[in-house]
């Protein structure tokens, strides 16, 4: 096909200055492929980026969960053809420090990374490197691809746990990432899946994702409503909410031998209480961090496990996305969140 000489986009000039813009189609590497973005999902850690803390340089295109077409690939890509759709996981590892090299990429000292250094997909095209593209099933809509990138961070956080049929789990939580936490927990086979927020819209979804309990922390106190369904404590907690209140709750929560896993990012400091340490000594407790979505080999089983649940229909549900945008619809948009926390889950950009 014939390819444009631009495109439209939105550019990050600075926290809060977003533009909508005309920019040149930057030309393909050899290593790489330019994909037509179909679907474009805001992280939540695109907001502080967009509205707070700014990107790594300026005049950033922004997005890193997204799907999207082959249009074009570099003389070396060999793995996917114009036409193929896909999803794209958006670190680029260096490949070459000491955590590459174990085959933990996550934790790459020297990356890249589409979307925060790099240009990303709140864009019609984005360059792509080959060893990032996960073909998407004919079967899984544009929609639920470009939301296997938070799919894929649900399942490297509960990897860190052994659910069993015998497990309670406790997502705190119910964004994006916590919804497909719920899903997958119920996949493992976990008994009780007891979703915990703030917000009553969001334990509805958590509901509709498989919740077998739902907990609103500002009406009640979740330590003691957790201790009671689950006769005394939860196996697992994950807290995909970075909240620190909740991070705590989490620990007072826990059942003997119990493993809670930090995922949410708080920009926040965490401070103990004497009752929570003491807990997580006489509980012999667990307590793992989880960063990001990717293993060996790269991009990681994360990946192509959340490709393979969507096609199972298992992972994703339209009731997820609580925004459904055109990139011109974006510079307002991010303003108006500046102004005034409204409701939302999922934001997705339909380019």
């Amino acid at each position: 096909m014939q390819l444009p000489e631009t495109m439209k986009a939105l550019k990050l000039y600075a926290p809060g200055d977003i533009r909508f813009e005309t920019v040149p189609l930057a030309d393909i590497k050899p290593n790489e492929a330019l994909v037509n973005v179909k679907a474009c999902g805001v992280c939540g850690s695109d907001i502080p980026r967009l509205l707070t803390h700014g990107a790594h340089r300026a005049e950033l295109i922004p997005g890193h969960e997204f799907s999207g077409v082959v249009v074009a690939v570099g003389d070396d890509v060999d793995t996917v053809a114009p036409g193929q759709r896909i999803v794209a996981a958006p670190l680029i590892p260096c490949m070459e420090c000491e955590w590459c090299n174990k085959g933990h990429y996550s934790l790459c000292v020297k990356y890249d990374y589409l979307g925060s250094r790099s240009d990303g997909a709140m864009a019609e095209y984005v360059r792509v490197p080959k060893a990032n593209l996960i073909p998407l099933p004919d079967v899984v809509s544009f929609e639920a691809g470009a939301m296997v990138d938070p799919a894929a961070n649900a399942v490297h956080a509960l990897d860190k746990a052994d659910i069993t049929e015998d497990s309670t789990v406790v997502i705190m939580g119910c964004g994006p990432i916590g919804l497909f936490a719920v899903q997958l927990a119920r996949h493992l086979g976990a008994k009780i899946v007891i979703g915990v927020d703030v917000d009553d819209k969001k334990l509805d979804i958590a509901k509709v994702a498989g919740c077998s309990h739902v907990i609103n922390s500002r009406n009640e106190d979740p330590i003691e409503a957790i201790k009671t369904i689950t006769n005394g404590g939860a196996d697992v907690l994950l807290d995909a909410s970075g909240v620190a209140i909740a991070q705590h709750q989490a620990i007072l929560a826990a059942a003997n031998h119990g493993t809670i896993i930090f995922l949410g990012i708080s920009h926040d400091s965490l401070e103990l209480s004497e009752k929570a340490v003491d807990r997580i000594l006489r509980g012999e407790l667990l307590i793992k961090g989880s960063w990001n979505s990717f293993s060996n080999p790269f991009p990681g089983h994360e990946w192509t496990q959340s490709v393979d649940l969507m096609q199972k229909g298992v992972f994703f549900d339209p009731s997820f996305i609580s925004h459904r945008l055109r990139l011109e619809e974006g510079p307002e948009f991010f303003a108006n969140l500046a102004k005034e926390r409204f409701y939302f889950n999922k934001i997705m950009f339909l380019p």
